[in-house]
């Protein structure tokens, strides 16, 4: 169960991250002029927590009953997401030159 745990915890990192990583909407449609702007990226984002609480969902309903939550863990979930993404964020805003 602990490794199982990890691979999802890096599997969420990684996510996390994706929509910085990438001018490409939702890593396949390029944008009008080859820049995605900020508001995609952030619903990329939010998809993709949207996904991984799915994936967690199953993953905990394969081993055990799914216990039921509160908007405390998601408000929670949401937050550990946001600063997964942190790096990507500071790649992409910070630390890049602009038009690059």
């Amino acid at each position: 169960m602990n490794a199982e745990v990890l691979v999802f915890g890096g599997l969420a990192a990684v996510a996390a991250n994706l929509p910085f990583m990438t001018d490409r909407i939702a890593g396949f449609y390029s944008s009008a002029n080859g820049r995605k702007p900020f508001y995609c990226r952030l619903l990329e984002w939010l998809l993709l927590y949207v996904v991984l609480g799915g994936i967690a969902y199953w993953l905990e309903g394969r081993t055990s009953p799914v216990h039921p939550q509160q908007w405390p863990f998601y408000v929670t979930t949401l937050c550990l997401f946001l600063v997964f993404a942190w790096p990507g964020f500071v790649w992409r805003y910070f630390w890049r030159k602009p038009g690059i």
